[in-house]
């Protein structure tokens, strides 16, 4: 497998590209994702067997149960930084080891419907959340040490929405390659 057939299964949508202008337009097309993304996820998932949970969207890659499960760790942290932002002058918010909490045993669990449901509570709040923004608060930032920059609240909603459709995508990938990985 070549680097350009590994890249598109990683990034199957392609990376996040932050737009030049963020307007109101915008935050609403990436809440909507955010809205819709919990029931996708469940649709796409509820009937899947221990074999099909365990199939991986790429080689190296997390399983379908692996994904599902850090999707909720992720999006928790999410919401915990858009109220730090919201609260705190510019936070420096607190990164995690991603690659180590999907190996945790609840990451490692065929069932999902309990992390089904907290992404369903986190999205539903972080939607809530957002949708009662004030203009200005978008522009609101955190620092990310990880990436040694700042990210803006605006910004925010599209990666998380970006993530969203990324790993969605990956299941959809991981069902299609049937094994495959």
């Amino acid at each position: 497998m070549d680097e350009k057939e590994i890249y598109k299964l990683k990034f199957p949508i392609g990376e996040f590209e932050k737009p030049e202008i963020i307007d109101k337009a915008q935050i609403d097309t990436w809440v909507a994702i955010l809205f819709d993304f919990p029931q996708q996820i469940e649709d796409i998932t509820k009937n899947l067997s221990s074999k099909e949970l365990n199939w991986k969207y790429r080689p190296g890659g997390w399983t379908v149960k692996q994904v599902v499960h850090h999707c909720s760790d992720s999006h928790m942290n999410s919401l915990i930084r858009f109220k730090l932002t919201l609260t705190e002058d510019k936070p420096t918010i607190r990164p995690y080891f991603e690659d180590r909490w999907a190996e945790l045993p609840d990451s490692l669990d065929e069932d999902v419907s309990n992390t089904l449901l907290l992404l369903k509570g986190i999205h539903a709040k972080l939607v809530f959340v957002i949708q009662n923004m004030k203009a200005a608060d978008f522009s609101k930032q955190y620092v990310h040490p990880e990436h040694g920059t700042t990210f803006s609240l605006d910004e925010v909603v599209g990666i998380y929405a970006w993530h969203s459709q990324h790993h969605l995508a990956h299941v959809r990938q991981a069902l299609e390659a049937k094994g495959k990985y």
